[in-house]
């Protein structure tokens, strides 16, 4: 006898399973991150991101309407300096390329939402994100620079900044030094909880940041870990964040979904450049159906709790949502 509940009652035509679904996703959770570089009429793809671009500042408004008429409302942004130093200057300079883009997507979007990523790594000649002192990273005195650049985008028009460097204590200094500056308004979306993980490779070409010696384990999370997640996103809660982040995304929904179940804050997954150039290569091979595995994993961080997904993905699923995916 079978029971008289039949899960397939519920399963037999899209109108009915649409009617049923209990996760959805929508083009107003995606943020769309955006590399931004020096010099004019430059638009290059990044070779181990298939369709993802380097911008210089002039060119980087077409992509942003194009992504604003799908209905894309949020976008990150990184820059990759003509000059780096030990200390990561270009970061925080009055003309630095980011406070340059953000002020020029400011005047031209100003609908747009434009978050920048607070860190150092894209800026320093040894690429590691803080300041070196005896050959580590000095947590304290990267504090004082996270700071100042937090500012300099605030200043040049920035709605949100996104600390991503895990030094201990950094979202209550950022937020001290903009509530001083008069950036109340601006929003802090801290990558509370960053794993030192393998997948982050062809962003490290993209933003030209990696590590010229040693690696980032002494401050990015240990990827066995999660415990140590709920104290990271705990502590930045506490310090001041308006929005906690998890990155990457795939990997780590059980730390989503245990985010979720214990914060009332919204939650942002990062899915990262490994996750997309692994989905954009098997497809490429003819392993996988493109369409179906990029909107099968987002619904899954989705499910697993996360409010926002920052995805290389954001236009083409902007798209598939459109004509109904």
């Amino acid at each position: 006898m079978f029971p008289e509940y039949r899960p397939r009652r519920l399963r037999r035509t899209e109108a009915i399973r649409a009617l049923v679904r209990e996760t959805r996703l929508s083009v107003d959770d995606l943020i769309y991150p955006l590399f931004i570089i020096e010099g004019k009429n430059i638009k290059e793809e990044i070779k181990s991101m298939p369709g993802i671009f380097r911008f210089s500042i002039d060119r980087v408004f077409s992509e942003v309407k194009e992504a604003l008429e799908l209905g894309i409302k949020a976008f990150l942004l990184f820059g990759i300096p003509a000059k780096k130093d030990e200390v990561g200057s270009s970061a925080y300079a009055k003309e630095g390329i980011i406070q340059r883009a953000v002020k020029a997507l400011k005047d031209k979007f100003p609908e747009a939402v434009i978050i920048t990523d607070v860190c150092m790594c894209e800026y320093t000649s040894h690429g590691h994100c803080g300041i070196i002192k005896n050959g580590e990273v000095d947590n304290d005195l990267t504090l004082e620079q996270l700071a100042r650049i937090a500012v300099s985008h605030a200043r040049a028009g920035a709605d949100w900044v996104a600390p991503s460097d895990m030094m201990d204590g950094r979202v209550a200094r950022i937020r001290e030094a903009l509530d001083e500056a008069g950036f109340q308004h601006v929003a802090i979306m801290s990558y509370a909880v960053k794993y030192c993980s393998s997948f982050y490779g062809p962003f490290r070409e993209a933003a030209e940041s990696a590590p010229q010696f040693g690696d980032r384990r002494s401050y990015q999370m240990d990827p066995a870990n999660s415990r140590e997640a709920m104290r990271e996103a705990l502590m930045d809660v506490e310090e001041g964040a308006d929005i906690i982040m998890v990155k990457p995304a795939m990997p780590y929904l059980d730390i989503i979904k245990m985010l979720r179940e214990n914060l009332h804050h919204p939650i942002a997954a990062y899915q990262v450049s490994g996750e997309y150039s692994m989905i954009k290569a098997a497809a490429k091979l003819g392993f996988l159906d493109e369409e179906r595995v990029v909107m099968e994993s987002l619904i899954g961080i989705k499910r697993a709790g996360a409010d926002l997904i920052i995805t290389y993905f954001a236009k083409e699923v902007a798209k598939i949502l459109q004509k109904g995916g």
